[in-house]
């Protein structure tokens, strides 16, 4: 009777999907809001005499849009959302561990936030923010009019929201129903845990997994496609932006992983529903699971950093005053990265029993993928010295990165080591290490990129004192937090316990004082959020309007790059259309001061 309920609980989400979807493309015809099929200069829909002048107002246009920067902010505002979901249900969890005992929200609860905080930041979050920046900015700076297809850019995010039902369903539905719960399975599923429960929730998070893979996958085709064939006249490989170099590397990456993810995940969901033996010990074995997992799961760690990277790479020497330094061995760095990625998955799997020589040949390869992220850090820290340093919000973050990533990358280096790992692995060595890199140097990009562009976007200059406040005290809190997980593993503690009440006193006395370090730092980061949204909303609706359209002085170093030639072209031509929608002849935009 269970299997029976999950099949038609699938088949009853399938049809509701293509329900949703039929609905949507009879509210408009999207047709009438083509871009250009070639470059040119002129405004979207130039050729087929439909311009931005003739998108509905309200929520229509956001449901039915194709501009790739409506999509983008559309990416943004999402990706923040499940940020904001993510971060309360950490807190939650940091909440539990600062006392060894159950405290308030019980073991189960506590695995269930586990699990989805993991996926929910990697997937909802973190590669989302990325395609945020990449669909808004990508065709700014190649000369592009819009992204090579735009309908499949609308429908590779609109895909996303139904994801995050899935995955988070089975918190409502757990006190509507009695009989579905959150899945408990970790962010790892690993099996035989993931086939044996028999709650459906597990099936809803498989689903929307699946979905956010089939998102990730179009976006990747996408932003290849724009890429080789819609770059500007004046765009040649040799002069493209590093920004778009990390987002093609990262784009071909998803394309050879993405995919393998799912053709797992469909296996898991035949495991669970249809008794079949993919993962069973009398088939392919449970540790085929982590074999498919990790061949897209460690890929995925460089399809979460190297945007972020380009990011960077792009900000910092704009308020260094000076060029990039080895532009070109960024890129080749940055390829090297893209290729070694697929061949170091198995360091996830040193404690598992494989075959030492096998073990041997992961672990060089793990060393090696080392240089190419040095190569880049050197960079960054030769580009800056002897530089014109503006501690502007973008080049704090900037910075913050680089820091971050430093100590995410060293800790790395010990896990790639077998004899190390051995004594660390699964412990909270491995959490500090991987939310160094996460949370330590990926979101201080992801801020680094909306600071830097918020006058783009925006029209309006964010409050630059909060913005050092967020600054601040995500650093602080990041590294009070996790160096001390990075002390909790040195101790032992294994990583996944909602509680840690060991016979040792001493022990459990030295893991509470760490905990509770962790808990604190980790509520000084929700504090910084907490300004970061309130500046990034009030700045939006009452910031002070932008005078120039070089509002950093970047032509002054000869740094000024497309995307703000781009936006002071839209502050010269800006209109008000008839409809009271705020519109310019090229995008869709806002007035200019006088108006």
């Amino acid at each position: 009777m269970a299997e029976a309920g999950q099949i038609a609980l699938t088949v009853v989400m399938g049809v509701f999907l293509v329900g949703v979807a039929a609905f949507l493309t009879r509210l408009e015809d999207w047709r009438s809001y083509a871009p250009l099929s070639t470059g040119g200069s002129g405004y979207v829909g130039e050729q087929t005499g439909q311009a931005h002048t003739e998108k509905p107002a309200g929520i229509v246009r956001w449901l039915t849009t194709v501009d790739h920067k409506d999509i983008g902010i559309l990416y943004g505002i999402y990706s923040l959302t499940a940020f904001a979901w993510g971060g309360i249900a950490v807190l939650l969890m940091r909440a539990e561990l600062a006392a060894p005992a159950e405290n308030f929200i019980g073991a189960n609860f506590y695995n269930a936030l586990l699990t989805t905080h993991g996926i929910t930041m990697l997937f909802l979050f973190g590669t989302p923010i990325i395609a945020a920046f990449g669909n808004y900015f990508v065709p700014l700076l190649i000369g592009a009019d819009d992204m090579a297809f735009p309908r499949i850019n609308a429908i590779a995010f609109w895909l996303l929201p139904p994801a995050a039902v899935l995955i988070w369903a089975g918190f409502p539905l757990a006190s509507l129903t009695g009989n579905i719960d959150p899945a408990q399975t970790a962010w790892t599923m690993y099996t035989p845990l993931s086939v044996e429960q028999t709650n459906p929730g597990v099936d809803l998070m498989l689903l929307g997994l699946h979905l956010s893979g089939v998102s990730a996958t179009m976006g990747a085709i996408n932003f290849i496609a724009t890429i080789f064939t819609e770059r500007g006249d004046d765009v040649g490989w040799e002069n493209l932006d590093i920004f778009s170099w990390t987002m093609l590397t990262q784009s071909g990456l998803i394309l050879f992983s993405f995919p393998l993810l799912g053709s797992a995940l469909v296996m898991l969901l035949m495991d669970r529903n249809f008794a079949t033996t993919f993962f069973a010990t009398e088939g392919g074995g449970p540790i085929l699971w982590q074999h498919l997992f990790w061949f897209f799961g460690h890929p995925e760690v460089y399809i979460l950093v190297l945007p972020p990277m380009g990011l960077v790479s792009l900000i910092l020497p704009r308020f260094a005053g000076r060029k990039l330094f080895g532009f070109k061995f960024v890129v080749y760095s940055t390829l090297a990265i893209g290729v070694l990625s697929f061949g170091v998955w198995a360091h996830h799997m040193f404690a598992t029993g494989i075959d030492p020589r096998i073990r041997a040949s992961f672990m060089a390869v793990s060393l090696a993928i080392a240089v190419p992220s040095a190569v880049k850090t050197f960079n960054w820290i030769t580009t800056m010295w002897n530089g014109r340093l503006r501690l502007t919000a973008p080049m704090l973050f900037s910075i913050g990165f680089v820091q971050n990533f430093i100590i995410g990358g060293v800790t790395g280096v010990f896990l790639a080591s077998i004899p190390v790992d051995l004594v660390l692995h699964d412990t909270y060595y491995v959490v500090g290490h991987f939310h160094f890199i996460v949370m330590g140097a990926i979101a201080m990009a992801g801020f680094a990129g909306i600071y830097y562009w918020f006058p783009l976007f925006t029209g309006r200059m964010y409050q630059r004192t909060l913005a050092k406040w967020h600054f601040w005290l995500s650093m602080i809190g990041s590294n009070v937090t996790f160096f001390a997980m990075i002390l909790l593993g040195y101790g032992g503690m294994p990583r996944r316990y909602a509680t840690y009440v060991f016979s040792n006193a001493e022990l459990v006395s030295m893991f509470t004082n760490l905990h509770v370090i962790a808990t604190v730092g980790a509520f000084i980061m929700g504090f910084g959020q907490l300004i970061f949204v309130y500046n990034l909303v009030t700045s939006w609706l009452e910031g002070p309007r932008v005078r120039s359209g070089d509002p950093w002085d970047l032509e002054d170093d000869g740094l000024k790059t497309k995307e703000w030639a781009w936006f002071e072209r839209k502050r010269e031509s800006a209109v008000t259309v008839a409809d009271g929608g705020e519109e310019v002849a090229t995008d869709g935009g806002e007035p200019t001061d006088d108006e």
